[in-house]
């Protein structure tokens, strides 16, 4: 057998040895299951299972870490050195690298390998990435969604490298006849202090394969100050892919023999099909063929739509165009945002239905208290991913095989067994990159699509989206409305809060997805007399998380109105906002999703500072502030814009400061926080959606219009490298954003946004 063979290949004969040394349940991974957020994750470092390591002798089989020891079988493969399924290390000095978890553009595909080759002290210039097969029982966790990567993966990618680095140090020490403590790792290579000599991880390879696995807590884990790897810039593995256009993405998969399919259902979520011209449809050129699928009714899954197969994307997307369906729209959603627009303003002066959180007394606390008010709003939004939803399927010999851009392909591979009614060991997901997620990749409904129309047509089957659509089919960003009051005391204090958050539910019993307010949200939990209420309104249209979910809409309101009450404090925001922190603490010893106050003081000081907050600027121009909490991260930032008479607003410069514990990759982790800024502003500005009769009526680009590079500000990033573990950039550099930009516009002219987009209050760029 080749040298040169893929991880699928190479998990797959580990588990057939496996099987045939042991049974079939020599494999099973124990699960345990934290709820962090909106995504279930598998983070326990025991989950970490040990592969094999393979030598001219046989194939050495191991189990978790701290398990049994390893085990013998026929060879499968060549000689090279795999203590576990996320490293290879080949005679030829090539060391491989799996990263498992899919790469959306946040840099994981980079992060994952780095953490390990740190551990490994592997030369990162001889170190290959592929990408993971899909295989949970192996990998654990493997999505990516809730900035949970890092931190769900941190230990068990160490302690991946760190064996590895173990049994290549035994194996060094057993052939000089010296104890391993003599011995140090650098570059790929152990070196024996005493005597200077050296060996390759190459030429130690099938020596440490023929060595037992060491029990996990015998390994040891490198201190912070000996990173030589993490912290540093390094480039994103796949970027001369990406910029000379190799087929990464899933839109690029091409099979022998394959159709291509679009597939169009009702604008108006919940309809069904009554007919359609079918006939006419099979006639058009290209055109192979076209039916209707009832689906299973459910919007994660298949809902009733036609689909029609044909010999090329042009082909399939012209008769699309000419496709003519008559819907039974009895049970469709007639949901309007202009109605709830209505509503919500009526229900702002009454009290919320349910109460979420009430602490001390804010009718008594606001009665010698300044009283500020203010109504706040946001919109409905799409994900608007620039690679459209897409997926490869091909079903043959019983089983389904699928070519995913997904963000949880453990997830999707558990909705097409089930929609397809076969068994998960049936199911074959091979992870692609992914144009663009931001949460919407985490839903696996285009999956489901594409194995319902590859199931029925027996051949391979690229099912391809629209622009339109993505726009009409998407898991929305949740609109929401805030009534809040603020009680000020005599010393310019906030001492009360309240706040009647208007939002939607599709059961009737909690909120819709990312549109939940939770008792503990900043700065409910600081202070002594508050009251959180909530009302729900019926909601029919899809949503799910987008990018840093609840917290990505929330903040503008919330950070927003704290602006407000430090202007009606007549106090300097910087000192207003410190001030709520008060002494520091951690509201939770040891929660890293719980607010640590003196690292969030520490964010606030470090951006106002590099920012130079309280300097002269000319009229028309001003600095904003705003914090926000959220996926672990503190997170502060400084906008300064200027807004001409014309309402006409220019973002110059946005000062960011964050803590998120070591970060892993510098280069990746400040593309993030710029993705961010960069996204907050473009949403911020001119991004909505009206719903009327159930439909989206923005449907493409030019009318919901992303931000153009020409108005792309400057951003400037710094880290509190703190000692906390890490987590994860992509979703808490998010929320401040817009509040930023907001509290900036007031004080550059004195004009309060309460509502966004910026363009419905007349600003434009």
């Amino acid at each position: 057998m080749s040298n040169l063979f893929h991880a699928d290949a190479y998990i797959d004969d580990i588990m057939r040895a496996a099987e045939n040394q042991f049974g079939g349940n020599a494999i099973a991974v124990p699960s345990e299951t934290e709820n962090h957020g909106d995504i279930d994750t598998t983070i326990s470092r025991r989950n970490l299972f040990k592969v094999a390591g393979l030598v001219g002798g046989g194939l050495v089989l191991a189990f978790y870490l701290g398990g049994r020891n390893s085990a013998h079988a026929e060879s499968l493969v060549p000689p090279e050195f795999s203590p576990n399924a996320f490293l290879r290390i080949s005679a030829n000095g090539s060391i491989v690298i799996y990263s498992k978890g899919p790469e959306i553009g946040q840099g994981i595909k980079t992060a994952f390998p780095l953490i390990i080759a740190e551990e490994l002290d592997a030369d990162w210039k001889q170190v290959q990435v592929e990408q993971a097969p899909i295989n949970p029982e192996v990998y654990g966790r493997q999505s990516a969604g809730g900035s949970r990567s890092i931190p769900a993966s941190w230990d068990q990618l160490r302690l991946a490298g760190a064996t590895a680095r173990a049994m290549l140090v035994a194996a060094a020490a057993k052939a000089w006849q010296v104890p391993a403590e003599q011995c140090h790792t650098e570059n790929s290579t152990v070196v024996h202090k005493a005597t200077g000599r050296k060996l390759s991880y190459a030429k130690l390879a099938d020596k440490a394969a023929h060595l037992p696995v060491p029990d996990e807590k015998s390994v040891r884990l490198k201190d912070r100050k000996d990173y030589k790897l993490l912290g540093t810039r390094v480039t994103g593995v796949d970027n001369r892919a990406i910029v000379t256009g190799e087929p990464l993405f899933g839109i690029d998969q091409v099979l022998p023999d394959m159709r291509y399919a679009v597939f169009e259902k009702c604008q108006a979520t919940g309809g069904k099909v009554k007919s359609a011209n079918l006939d006419a449809i099979k006639k058009l050129p290209g055109v192979l063929d076209a039916f209707v699928i009832q689906g299973t009714g459910k919007v994660n899954e298949v809902m009733p739509g036609v689909a029609i197969i044909a010999n090329s994307t042009w082909a399939a997307f012209s008769a699309k165009r000419a496709l003519k369906i008559t819907w039974d729209e009895s049970e469709a959603s007639q949901d309007s945002w202009s109605a709830w627009v209505a509503e919500a303003q009526k229900l702002s002066k009454k009290e919320g239905t349910q109460t979420l959180l009430e602490n001390g007394d804010f009718a008594k606390a606001s009665t010698d208290a300044k009283v500020v008010e203010g109504f706040y709003r946001y919109p409905f939004v799409a994900h608007a991913p620039l690679e459209p939803q897409n997926c490869t399927a091909w079903y043959h010999d019983g089983i389904i095989e699928l070519w995913a851009p997904t963000q949880t392909p453990e997830a999707g591979l558990a909705a097409v067994a089930g929609v397809l009614g076969l068994s998960q060991h049936k199911v074959k997901v091979h992870q692609v990159r992914a144009g663009g997620g931001f949460g919407r990749r985490l839903i696996n409904d285009f999956m489901c699509e594409a194995a319902a129309i590859a199931h029925k047509v027996g051949a391979p089957v690229k099912l391809i989206w629209t622009r339109e659509d993505d726009q009409l089919h998407d898991f929305y960003r949740v609109g929401g409305f805030h009534a809040f009051k603020g009680a000020i005391d005599k010393n310019g204090k906030l001492i009360g809060w309240t706040d009647h958050f208007i939002t939607f539910t599709a059961d009737g019993r909690q909120p819709t997805s990312g549109g939940d307010l939770r008792p503990d949200e900043f700065p409910a939990q600081l202070l002594p007399n508050v009251s959180l209420t909530q009302t729900m309104l019926p909601l029919k249209t899809p949503t799910g998380p987008w990018r840093a979910p609840r917290s990505c809409s929330i903040a503008f309101a919330i950070q927003s109105f704290i602006h407000e009450c430090a202007v009606a404090a007549g106090r300097d925001h910087l000192e207003f906002l410190l001030d709520i922190f008060g002494e520091p603490r951690w509201l939770k010893e040891g929660d890293p999703y719980a607010l640590n106050t003196a690292r969030a003081a520490a964010v606030i000081k470090l951006a106002a500072k590099e920012a130079g907050w309280g300097k002269s600027l000319p009229k028309g121009r001003g600095l904003g502030l705003a914090f926000h909490f959220s996926h672990a991260g503190h997170f502060a930032q400084v906008a300064e814009v200027s807004v001409d008479a014309n309402k006409k607003l220019r973002v110059h410069k946005v000062t960011v400061a964050g803590d998120i514990g070591p970060i892993i990759n510098l280069s990746g982790a400040e593309n993030q926080v710029e993705g961010c800024v960069i996204d907050g502003f473009s949403t911020a500005l001119g991004l909505e959606l009206d719903i009327e009769h159930g439909r989206i009526q923005q449907t493409n680009f030019d009318q919901y219009p992303l931000l153009r590079i020409a108005h792309a500000p400057e951003v400037s990033v710094h880290f509190i490298q703190s000692d906390y573990p890490p987590t994860g950039v992509g979703e808490p550099a998010f929320p401040p954003v817009a509040p930023a930009i907001c509290n900036a516009i007031y004080n550059a002219t004195g004009h309060r946004v309460r509502s966004l987009p910026l363009t419905r209050e007349g600003f434009r760029v």
